[in-house]
């Protein structure tokens, strides 16, 4: 396939791979094909709609390896998603009666581009797959190469999304400061409380993390320095049921033998119940674009820790969220070589007009390949079978029980 002028593009929540991706695709048009024009779209989908781009110059091209350093999105994100054309009319990206795909095929077109690389999650490349389909029923060809970012890992049926590595380990960081609380008062409960809507994924690989970095540290039990005041004690995602009046029998003796209790929370666990609860109080929950409850207004670290607190005899409660401080992080040694493979992979796809998003196919063997768009979802759910949570659990003295919903 000819190939004469790239797209890149940023979108949805923050990731810890967005900035070395777009380094990474453009360092990989460099080094095949240096006449290959590139440009960037500024926010997302945002700047698709109103025509703001970067055009990548050679001062990019020769310090793109700088990117791989910093976390967030040079060229910018945003939730827009070009099949709601009312909240895009909303936002005064179309006008009204405008078709937003429409908008941004012209604009495409406008632009010459051959190739559009979008770098977000499941919305993000969904999103494409609209705009590729559209732009194929009108007769303009382009190809569109996806790839996956998104801290749950949660996408469908991708084995391991961008940045998800990177996530945990950050959130275990962020946690070992917030624990280190524990002796700021008599009865303190602290409940983390990490990112991760459907999926728990993220949160339980950050508990396995942070308590790897107990594993390695030497304790003083003469003074009060103890592994067991310094441990995770309980472990809530949305996929694995909760009986609150059992936890809180279970984590009382924690709080009456050592003083304080410390829980990682999925923000995603109890939602289904939180939300039940506003509405049949006559609250309206707020949802954005693409239709998914606004979590930071429903609070769902605030409502379990009001659930415990009484229960436990907590004397201080402290709720803290990590999402921010991870999401945004530059990417870890790992996730720098799964992008590298990913951005390469999507560069030659892009040259074959091999259109989908690059992920190591469950369905297809774990084989790294363009997985055709029909095929993405997101929301996919966490195994809580895998035996290093299996094992996490039982070392706690939960009872894992799967959620019904």
């Amino acid at each position: 396939m000819s190939v004469r002028r790239v797209a890149l593009l940023t979108a949805g929540g923050f990731a810890p791979c967005l900035s070395s991706a777009v380094g990474g695709l453009i360092e990989r048009y460099t080094e095949l094909a240096p006449e290959v024009e590139i440009i960037a779209y500024e926010h997302g989908y945002h700047g698709l709609l109103t025509g703001t781009k970067i055009v990548i110059d050679a001062e990019t091209r020769k310090n793109a390896g700088l990117l791989h350093k910093f976390g967030g999105s040079p060229i910018g994100n945003s939730r827009v998603k070009l099949t709601n054309a009312k909240d895009c009319v909303k936002r005064g990206l179309v006008s009204e009666g405008q078709d937003p795909l429409h908008v941004a095929a012209e604009q495409l077109k406008t632009d010459g581009i051959d190739v559009l690389h979008t770098i977000g999650g499941d919305d993000t490349n969904t999103t494409a797959a609209d705009l590729a389909a559209y732009l194929a029923e009108n007769d303009y060809g382009l190809t569109v190469v996806g790839l996956p970012k998104t801290i749950d890992n949660d996408v469908v049926p991708i084995r391991q999304s961008l940045g998800a590595w990177t996530a945990a380990e950050e959130a275990a960081g962020f946690a070992r400061n917030i624990i280190g609380e524990h002796r700021s008062g008599p009865r303190m409960l602290i409940v983390h409380e990490v990112m991760g809507r459907h999926c728990g994924w993220l949160t339980a690989a950050a508990a396995a993390k942070y308590r790897e970095g107990l594993d390695a540290e030497t304790w003083l039990p003469s003074i009060g320095l103890t592994r067991e005041r310094w441990d995770v004690h309980a472990v809530f995602i949305p996929e694995a049921a909760l009986d609150i009046d059992a936890e809180a029998e279970r984590l009382k003796k924690i709080m009456d033998e050592q003083g304080n209790v410390n829980i990682f929370l999925s923000e995603g666990a109890g939602m289904h119940e939180i939300v039940a609860q506003l509405e049949a109080a006559g609250e309206t929950v707020e949802r954005d674009p693409f239709g998914h409850v606004k979590l930071d207004t429903i609070n769902p670290g605030q409502w379990f820790a009001k659930q415990f607190a009484e229960k436990l005899g907590a004397e201080k409660v402290m709720v803290q969220k990590s999402g921010y401080y991870s999401r945004a992080a530059a990417a870890n040694p790992e996730d720098l070589r799964l992008i590298k493979s990913m951005t390469d992979l999507a560069v030659d796809c892009a040259f074959r007009g091999d259109s989908g998003v690059i992920g190591h196919d469950e369905e297809n063997g774990d084989r790294l390949r363009a997985i055709e768009f029909p095929r993405i979802a997101g929301g996919k759910p966490f195994d809580v079978s895998q035996p290093w949570f299996v094992e996490l659990v039982e070392d706690l003295g939960q009872s894992l029980v799967p959620a019904s919903h």
